[in-house]
């Protein structure tokens, strides 16, 4: 059987990634793909991700950062072969700072259930994940017992690092990737 290749792309984490560790790199999602997938063959690549919060009624900020990221997703669900997932934010308070609190919601599950079901149809021989969520472990355990080669693509590692991924999903995986700046380099838009 020939290597076909699913990926995953946490949204949320992939954004954290790209401001902390590469100052707001702006980058070009098909090459991102391209190079996750290597010489494999590309399946599809899935981008979860969440709208805004928007207050009832919304202020204008609120309404102007929804309109943007609901044009980038209907940009990246255009690509050939991507396909988006949007989970939703909900309001969890406040900080002591007066900084609102929110919290992504249905992300975790909907990737872990699109990962659980490709494998188990055997559809796929590789994924490619980037994310640094440990809540995906289950969902890559039960990939793997598939015979499903798993990848973990992931931020900076060591002391400092905003996004050092989980050290339990980093052990996990089969293999692991981190972002490097030459690859940065090479998916720049």
């Amino acid at each position: 059987m020939s290597s076909r290749t699913a990926i995953f792309l946490d949204g949320g984490y992939l954004d954290k990634v790209l401001i902390h560790d590469f100052n707001l790199a702006k980058i070009d999602y098909e090459k991102l793909a391209s190079e996750m997938a290597g010489s494999s063959e590309l399946l599809r690549a899935y981008y979860y991700h969440c709208l805004p919060y928007q207050g009832n009624p919304p202020t204008l900020e609120e309404r102007a950062r929804f309109g943007s990221m609901s044009k980038f997703v209907n940009t990246i669900s255009s690509l050939s072969r991507f396909e988006t997932r949007l989970g939703r934010l909900a309001f969890r308070g406040t900080q002591p700072d007066g900084r609102p609190i929110f919290m992504q919601k249905r992300i975790d599950c909907m990737l872990g259930v699109d990962m659980a079901l490709l494998a188990a149809k055997g559809k796929v021989s590789n994924i490619e994940v980037l994310s640094g969520d440990s809540d995906f472990i289950p969902a890559i355990e039960a990939v793997k017992r598939e015979g499903v080669l798993v990848t973990l693509w992931h931020g900076r590692l060591g002391a400092g690092s905003r996004t050092e991924p989980s050290r339990d999903l980093y052990q996990l995986c089969d293999d692991r990737k981190p972002l490097t700046q030459e690859i940065i380099d090479r998916i720049r838009r």
